[in-house]
């Protein structure tokens, strides 16, 4: 039996010790360096180098566990534990010296998550939760979803579609009646952060398609421990692997998934 807040914390640990690397990294990121893994998805030597250091770590603290990693320096996955691992998201904003990015690591027990952190790097700022926990924290501090209870007192964030633009126009009048009927819609270029942020309570809700496990992981159990609720666009549970997800807080969240399965669902 593994002790997942001992756990936890050492993750903690390393995710902000890589973090510090990645900060330092920023000023010498040059457009020679960047790479491009697909249309509009880059890769520097920074992912690569920082995914390396933290799966080094991570197998000090849990040799048994395999790995599903962004930039696959590590390929072999376990049947119990593996860990789930964008080493830098937001790779976009980082290359042009903009903020947020993060990394985001999860535990992952056969189908279920057990542990989740995410560390954004330009605020200093660690969100971490482990099964049993019945909470989660931000540098310490126990956070909890927002109380608004409507669309229309919410504050929406999403993610633009980058590559995959079969949903583009469906995902556009989703778009468009969040812009009409909340505060406001953000776009921060950072999933893992995005969810981080409504686990928090600084976003009511999040929505986006076309995702990797690696980049809600983390944050999906992180909304779930802070009182919130995740699934896919039909209302399901395959929002790790299945490359879309809604998050919100429980108040808000039967009518913000109503409107994305109305709008996104044909």
């Amino acid at each position: 039996m593994i002790n997942l807040k001992e756990l936890c914390f050492k993750t903690n640990d390393i995710a902000r010790k890589v973090g510090l690397f990645i900060k330092e990294q920023q000023s010498k990121i040059k457009s020679d360096v960047v790479e491009v893994k697909g249309i509009h998805d880059f890769v520097t030597y920074v992912d690569k180098t920082a995914e390396e250091k933290i799966v080094a770590e991570l197998k000090l603290i849990l040799s048994d566990a395999g790995f599903i990693a962004e930039e696959g320096t590590e390929t072999y996955q376990a049947e119990r534990y593996n860990w789930i691992i964008d080493p830098l998201d937001g790779t976009t904003n980082y290359i042009h010296g903009l903020s947020p990015f993060a990394v985001s690591i999860a535990l992952q027990e056969y189908d279920e998550i057990i542990l989740g952190v995410i560390y954004e790097i330009s605020l200093d700022e660690c969100f971490y939760s482990w099964k049993g926990a019945s909470e989660a924290f931000l540098n310490g501090k126990t956070i909890t979803v927002s109380k608004a209870n409507s669309i229309d007192s919410s504050l929406i964030a999403t993610g633009f579609p980058y590559s995959n633009y079969d949903q583009l126009k469906t995902f556009m009048a989703s778009l468009e009646y969040f812009i009409i009927n909340s505060h406001g819609v953000r776009r921060p270029g950072s999933a893992a952060t995005d969810l981080a942020y409504v686990a928090c309570g600084r976003f009511e809700a999040f929505y986006e398609y076309s995702l990797q496990a690696w980049d809600v992981a983390a944050g999906s159990f992180l909304v779930s421990q802070a009182g919130g609720k995740v699934c896919d666009f039909k209302g399901g549970k395959n929002f790790i692997f299945g490359k879309e997800i809604i998050a919100s807080n429980t108040m808000v969240h039967d009518e913000f998934k109503s409107v994305v399965i109305k709008h996104m669902i044909k």
